[in-house]
């Protein structure tokens, strides 16, 4: 199979952590040696002057194929509207990229173009399917069907690829549902877990790990003490503030932030108002190595999201052996299956609580938490992408588990 994949969220040299885990999924694609894989990440790039300034005039010199991330890829640069051209971007990238796309296609066809998330990689995506008359999957990954949802002119633009769609993903059960209910066609959609690399994902003897990471320059995570990390981008959808609250009726316990973002500030602020700031450390960019070790430092890990498909985070903190209360979204069900995995609570500062001095008071070994996620690998998320591919273009229905 010769397959066409879109991504606006994927690794590249300016920022080799962007969706790392698309990333990963699509290096074991090509490591299976079973797909002509031809990797299209589309980079906005606003007009002037707004694309002199960070990190804009970083993302502007990147090369129009890079292979930095482990496999070849293609950045052809798109015109981004910030803040306000939101709505516009699927037919923006689909002109930016139609040309290289034509080219590749005329020197070797394509099979199937694929959309690795539905906006606004699924509208793009299906325009470029049309102009070349072959056949659209999307995939759906969470923030980009609950979001953009709530945008009638995106929503009708993802209700139009999904009915063009000869075969949709989601990461959960419980977001094929949400698509449903959306106007998407059920028997199109098949669930397709995320993966998870086990040999950097694994359970670090918790007293060794924080040693590790509380020795390194800039980190300095607290040796003593019940410790809750949380990781993620510091945006308001992500929850932070209800974890800095709740960290205020935990006496005793640390809370380390692994991210950056527009809401550090504020997350400071909240911090020193409830007398917490001194137990709050916040950790910045943690890349991808250091990662597994600050989560097996953690004690538990907690990540308040307004909204998940199926967060790769809550896989690998599992696999690192770290309990996770998350709230009743997305596929939480489908992870936290019994108490040695962790809690399901409700996103409110006592309910975090509560849910955290439960663990605490009862900790499961680490062997434990990462027996859950056993059935998790990026070969096996390969193969079943590879097999629904396949599946599609034979005309065989969408497996409900690809």
């Amino acid at each position: 199979m010769r397959i066409l994949s879109l991504a606006t969220l994927f690794p590249n040299p300016v920022k080799p952590s962007f969706g790392v885990f698309v990333g990963n999924q699509m290096r074991a694609i090509v490591a299976g040696g079973e797909v002509d894989l031809v990797m299209v990440s589309p980079i906005g790039i606003p007009p002037w002057p707004l694309s002199g300034r960070h990190p804009y005039d970083k993302l502007r010199h990147i090369p129009e194929i890079d292979d930095s991330a482990g496999l070849t890829v293609h950045y052809p640069k798109f015109t981004l509207i910030p803040k306000i051209g939101g709505n516009g971007n699927p037919a923006r990238i689909a002109r930016a990229v139609l040309p290289l796309v034509r080219r590749l296609h005329a020197e070797k066809p394509f099979d199937l173009v694929d959309a690795q998330f539905f906006f606004p990689d699924g509208p793009a995506a299906a325009l470029l399917a049309r102009e070349l008359g072959i056949p659209l999957t999307v995939k759906a990954r969470g923030a980009d069907i609950h979001y953009w949802s709530q945008r009638p002119a995106a929503l009708d633009q993802m209700r139009q690829a999904a009915r063009q769609a000869v075969g949709i993903l989601a990461v959960s059960k419980a977001l094929r549902e949400d698509m449903v209910a959306l106007g998407m066609p059920r028997e199109r959609i098949g669930v397709h877990y995320t993966g998870l690399d086990h040999e950097r994902f694994h359970p670090i003897e918790r007293g060794a790990a924080r040693a590790l990471v509380s020795a390194m320059p800039n980190l300095g995570i607290w040796s003593e003490g019940p410790l809750i990390v949380t990781p993620g981008s510091l945006i308001p959808r992500k929850g932070q503030a209800l974890v800095i609250e709740a960290l205020a009726r935990l006496p005793g316990a640390r809370l380390a932030l692994a991210g950056v973002g527009e809401d550090e500030k504020p997350l400071r602020a909240l911090a020193d108002r409830l007398g917490v700031g001194d137990r709050v450390q916040f950790l910045g960019l943690v890349g991808h190595d250091l990662l597994p070790h600050v989560l097996c430092a953690a004690d538990v890990l907690v990540l308040p999201s307004a909204s998940e498909g199926l967060a790769n985070v809550w896989i690998e903190g599992l696999a690192c052996g770290t309990p996770i209360v998350v709230p009743d979204i997305g596929g939480a069900r489908e992870v936290v299956q019994d108490p040695s995995a962790g809690r399901i609570a409700e996103r409110t500062p006592e309910a975090i609580a509560d849910a955290v001095s439960d663990i605490l008071a009862d900790p499961p070994s680490q062997s434990d938490v990462s027996a859950h996620v056993s059935r998790f690998s990026w070969g096996v998320n390969a193969q079943n992408l590879v097999r629904f591919w396949r599946d599609v273009l034979s005309g065989e229905p969408v497996d409900a588990a690809a």
